[in-house]
């Protein structure tokens, strides 16, 4: 790991800059998602951790500044490489502290999702070890976890908690992801997720929880400054259309911005997506695999983003996955994330989702990394430091030994991402940490 005052990345193949050729506001949505801003022989010159200029290498080492200055910066020559924006991951558990290897085992034997949570497996399962753990030992995961998402081109991550589900083991968990984020160059994000799923203690009193959350959890993390997000997992068999937006309203209170998880499973009650984009005007919707007409032209009409998370999808054995091309057809800007987490998508790699996006959902290989980048930044509402390499921006840029970046979804289960630099920290792939 490396931290330099300037940076210059040389004789990149395909430099993606994401910038759009026209004055366009908002996040990326039809046309749009295929703009790359493609530079060829391309050059990126960092310092303090901003991006100063992208453009051809012919142009930046002709720059009076590097001239002057060549000897102090740390010059790569990417020879012919890619290099993108880091990726934006815009939705992760990693507050957890083990495998659900059984539930794993019990769907190659034919178990469904639901069936396993409602046999006591599911998130319940990996309550009791983050209840019982350390906050230093859990932030050692929350960690290891950002260094495996570096290492595949990953430079902002959202990270959730919602694995403990009592106030105390709620906050614990953000705090760990906070210690774990303070050791880490890249950025975090931290969302409150303490309406994933009801506790077993709380059985049969969904509302007395919520309540619990509205009064107690949304307020301590708000003024504890652990959260910048509140998020709901709004489904059958989690929590209601009605105890979204009450924990929805206690968070706008509180000054959080909001989220959900909605759509997995079953199709959210006519109506609710509109109310809630109208009242609440949510960052992002996510997974969306089930959703109707009105649901998505609602979403066309506003900036709120539609976030996929295929490797669920995939980790569970669906057949159906979200269905991609209605949304950006009809105009919705859409997200792609990992989802990183022990139960249904334990994967750190932004790349493998990229291809699951072309692969099964027929987005376009352009389409999927506006969507892993600049969408995700908006998801996050991070778009005017994340997610396109323009001066001004976060220096959080992504390196590949690839010749076209069509190949970072082509070669999937495999890891191609030579370097990131992570706000101007260069690590190389295959690095790691511990907390100090």
């Amino acid at each position: 790991m490396r931290n330099q005052s300037g940076l210059l990345l040389v004789n990149i193949g395909q430099l993606l800059t994401l910038r759009l050729s026209s004055e366009k506001s908002g996040p990326r949505r039809g046309a749009s998602l295929r703009e790359l801003g493609i530079v060829e022989d391309g050059a990126v010159l960092c310092v303090g951790g901003k991006i100063v200029s992208a453009g051809k290498t012919t142009d930046a080492l002709r720059d009076p500044w590097v001239k002057k200055n060549r000897k102090k910066i740390l010059e790569i020559d990417c020879e012919e490489q890619v290099v993108l924006p880091g990726f934006v991951d815009s939705h992760t558990h990693p507050a957890f502290m083990t495998p659900r290897l059984v539930d794993f085992e019990k769907r190659t034997a034919g178990a469904t999702y639901e069936e396993i949570a409602a046999a006591g497996g599911g998130i319940r399962l990996s309550v009791e070890p983050v209840r019982g753990a350390g906050k230093i030992a859990l932030a050692e995961k929350v960690l290891d976890a950002l260094h495996e998402m570096a290492e595949q081109g990953t430079t902002t991550v959202e990270a959730k908690s919602g694995y403990g589900l009592t106030v105390e083991s709620e906050l614990k968990s953000l705090e760990a992801i906070r210690v774990a984020a303070s050791q880490w160059p890249g950025t975090v994000v931290s969302t409150l997720l303490g309406a994933h799923v009801v506790p077993k203690e709380f059985q049969g009193r969904s509302q007395d929880y919520a309540e619990a959350v509205c009064k107690e959890m949304v307020p301590q993390a708000a003024k504890r400054k652990l959260a910048q997000f509140v998020d709901v997992f709004c489904e059958r068999g989690a929590f209601s259309e009605r105890e979204t937006a009450a924990i929805f309203g206690a968070a706008i209170e509180s000054g959080l911005k909001v989220r959900a998880h909605i759509g997995q499973l079953s199709q959210p009650a006519a109506g609710f997506i509109d109310s809630i984009l109208n009242c609440c005007h949510p960052a992002s919707l996510d997974h969306m695999d089930h959703a109707g007409e009105d649901d998505i032209k609602a979403l066309a009409e506003c900036d709120t983003v539609a976030t996929f998370v295929p490797g669920a999808n995939y980790f569970l054995g669906l057949d159906r996955y979200p269905a991609a091309r209605k949304f950006i057809d009809a105009g919705v800007p859409v997200a792609l994330a990992t989802d990183y987490n022990p139960g249904s998508s334990p994967t750190a790699s932004v790349p493998f989702v990229l291809s699951l996006a072309c692969t099964h959902m027929k987005m376009s290989p352009a389409e999927a990394v506006s969507a892993a980048t600049i969408n995700g930044a908006w998801a996050l509402r991070m778009q005017d430091r994340k997610g396109s390499i323009e001066p001004g921006k976060d220096a959080d840029l992504a390196v590949f030994e690839v010749e076209d970046y069509r190949e970072i979804p082509y070669w999937f289960a495999s890891n191609r991402c030579a370097f990131t630099v992570l706000n101007g920290t260069l690590v190389a792939s295959g690095g790691s940490g511990e907390l100090g």
